[in-house]
Protein backbone atom coordinates (compact mmCIF):
# COMPACT_ATOMS: atom_id res chain seq x y z
CA UNK A 1 0.00 0.00 0.00
CA UNK A 2 2.49 2.46 -1.24
CA UNK A 3 0.28 4.56 -2.70
CA UNK A 4 -0.43 8.15 -0.96
CA UNK A 5 -3.86 8.52 -2.15
CA UNK A 6 -4.69 5.04 -1.08
CA UNK A 7 -3.85 5.60 2.28
CA UNK A 8 -5.78 8.76 2.73
CA UNK A 9 -8.91 7.08 1.48
CA UNK A 10 -8.24 4.10 3.82
CA UNK A 11 -7.54 6.74 7.26
CA UNK A 12 -10.91 8.47 5.52
CA UNK A 13 -12.54 5.25 5.18
CA UNK A 14 -13.32 5.48 2.00
CA UNK A 15 -11.37 2.01 0.87
CA UNK A 16 -10.34 -0.99 3.06
CA UNK A 17 -7.36 -2.29 3.97
CA UNK A 18 -7.27 -5.75 3.59
CA UNK A 19 -8.34 -5.16 -0.09
CA UNK A 20 -6.05 -5.03 -2.87
CA UNK A 21 -7.36 -3.29 -6.15
CA UNK A 22 -6.06 -5.79 -9.54
CA UNK A 23 -3.77 -3.40 -11.62
CA UNK A 24 -5.75 -4.65 -14.63
CA UNK A 25 -7.51 -2.39 -17.67
CA UNK A 26 -10.05 -0.35 -16.37
CA UNK A 27 -13.48 -1.84 -17.42
CA UNK A 28 -16.31 -0.08 -17.74
CA UNK A 29 -18.10 0.78 -14.87
CA UNK A 30 -22.37 1.82 -14.28
CA UNK A 31 -22.90 3.99 -11.92
CA UNK A 32 -24.20 3.29 -8.43
CA UNK A 33 -27.11 4.80 -6.92
CA UNK A 34 -26.36 5.96 -3.40
CA UNK A 35 -27.72 4.07 -0.62
CA UNK A 36 -28.64 5.54 2.70
CA UNK A 37 -25.97 5.48 5.46
CA UNK A 38 -26.16 2.71 8.09
CA UNK A 39 -27.31 3.58 10.94
CA UNK A 40 -24.50 2.06 13.08
CA UNK A 41 -22.52 4.91 11.45
CA UNK A 42 -20.20 6.62 13.87
CA UNK A 43 -21.93 10.51 12.08
CA UNK A 44 -23.18 12.87 14.46
CA UNK A 45 -26.99 13.31 14.17
CA UNK A 46 -27.73 16.27 12.12
CA UNK A 47 -30.73 18.27 13.71
CA UNK A 48 -31.98 20.90 10.68
CA UNK A 49 -32.74 24.29 11.79
CA UNK A 50 -36.24 25.71 11.58
CA UNK A 51 -37.11 29.25 11.24
CA UNK A 52 -40.37 30.58 11.91
CA UNK A 53 -43.10 30.61 9.31
CA UNK A 54 -42.53 34.19 7.36
CA UNK A 55 -46.03 33.95 6.21
CA UNK A 56 -47.91 33.87 9.40
CA UNK A 57 -45.93 36.81 10.51
CA UNK A 58 -45.79 38.74 7.34
CA UNK A 59 -49.44 38.43 6.44
CA UNK A 60 -51.03 39.30 9.69
CA UNK A 61 -48.86 42.23 11.00
CA UNK A 62 -51.52 43.81 13.33
CA UNK A 63 -49.20 44.81 16.16
CA UNK A 64 -46.52 48.17 16.96
CA UNK A 65 -44.70 47.12 20.40
CA UNK A 66 -43.99 50.48 22.09
CA UNK A 67 -41.61 49.65 25.00
CA UNK A 68 -40.15 52.36 27.53
CA UNK A 69 -37.06 50.90 28.90
CA UNK A 70 -35.68 51.40 32.48
CA UNK A 71 -33.14 49.23 32.67
CA UNK A 72 -30.79 47.44 29.76
CA UNK A 73 -32.39 43.90 30.75
CA UNK A 74 -35.54 45.25 29.14
CA UNK A 75 -33.50 44.40 26.13
CA UNK A 76 -34.93 40.83 26.04
CA UNK A 77 -38.50 41.91 25.77
CA UNK A 78 -37.13 44.42 22.46
CA UNK A 79 -34.99 41.57 20.87
CA UNK A 80 -38.39 38.58 21.51
CA UNK A 81 -40.64 40.96 19.82
CA UNK A 82 -38.53 41.85 16.89
CA UNK A 83 -37.62 38.09 16.36
CA UNK A 84 -41.56 37.20 16.05
CA UNK A 85 -41.74 39.95 13.39
CA UNK A 86 -43.45 42.67 15.47
CA UNK A 87 -42.47 46.51 14.59
CA UNK A 88 -40.88 47.62 18.15
CA UNK A 89 -40.30 51.33 18.90
CA UNK A 90 -38.24 51.70 21.93
CA UNK A 91 -38.76 55.21 24.13
CA UNK A 92 -35.28 55.83 25.98
CA UNK A 93 -36.22 59.01 28.30
CA UNK A 94 -36.28 56.78 30.80
CA UNK A 95 -33.21 55.44 30.79
CA UNK A 96 -29.55 56.96 31.62
CA UNK A 97 -27.41 57.76 29.23
CA UNK A 98 -24.58 54.91 29.28
CA UNK A 99 -27.59 52.31 29.38
CA UNK A 100 -29.02 53.94 26.93
CA UNK A 101 -26.12 54.21 24.05
CA UNK A 102 -26.18 50.11 25.04
CA UNK A 103 -29.31 49.57 24.26
CA UNK A 104 -29.19 51.58 20.96
CA UNK A 105 -26.07 49.37 20.30
CA UNK A 106 -27.80 46.07 21.10
CA UNK A 107 -31.07 47.38 18.90
CA UNK A 108 -29.00 48.56 15.99
CA UNK A 109 -27.23 44.74 16.27
CA UNK A 110 -30.59 43.04 15.97
CA UNK A 111 -32.11 44.78 13.37
CA UNK A 112 -29.10 44.08 11.36
CA UNK A 113 -28.53 40.22 12.49
CA UNK A 114 -32.34 40.05 10.92
CA UNK A 115 -32.26 41.90 8.03
CA UNK A 116 -34.29 44.78 9.66
CA UNK A 117 -34.00 48.82 9.96
CA UNK A 118 -33.82 50.93 12.85
CA UNK A 119 -34.48 54.68 12.37
CA UNK A 120 -34.60 57.80 14.82
CA UNK A 121 -37.54 59.21 15.31
CA UNK A 122 -36.97 61.66 17.53
CA UNK A 123 -34.00 62.30 20.00
CA UNK A 124 -34.62 59.17 22.14
CA UNK A 125 -37.11 57.38 20.10
CA UNK A 126 -36.01 54.94 17.91
CA UNK A 127 -38.19 52.16 15.45
CA UNK A 128 -37.34 49.17 15.24
CA UNK A 129 -38.94 47.56 11.64
CA UNK A 130 -38.61 43.89 10.40
CA UNK A 131 -37.37 43.57 6.73
CA UNK A 132 -41.17 42.77 5.97
CA UNK A 133 -42.42 46.21 6.88
CA UNK A 134 -42.00 49.24 5.08
CA UNK A 135 -41.39 51.99 6.50
CA UNK A 136 -42.37 55.87 4.62
CA UNK A 137 -41.76 59.28 6.07
CA UNK A 138 -40.34 62.30 4.90
CA UNK A 139 -36.54 61.16 3.91
CA UNK A 140 -35.34 64.94 3.52
CA UNK A 141 -35.84 66.05 7.07
CA UNK A 142 -33.96 62.61 8.29
CA UNK A 143 -31.24 63.12 6.13
CA UNK A 144 -30.82 67.07 7.12
CA UNK A 145 -31.09 66.12 10.73
CA UNK A 146 -27.91 63.40 10.77
CA UNK A 147 -25.25 65.71 11.83
CA UNK A 148 -27.61 66.24 15.37
CA UNK A 149 -27.37 62.98 17.18
CA UNK A 150 -28.33 61.54 20.28
CA UNK A 151 -25.20 60.75 20.98
CA UNK A 152 -23.05 63.65 20.37
CA UNK A 153 -21.56 65.44 23.64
Amino acid sequence: MANPLRKTMVYLGLADEDYEYEQGPAAPVAPVAAAPAPASSNRAPVTPLRRAAPSTAEAEMNEILTVHPRQYKDAQLIAENFREGIPVIINLSQMSEPDARRLVDFASGLSQGLYGKIERVTSKVFLLSPAHVAVSGEQAEVESDVDASFFVQ
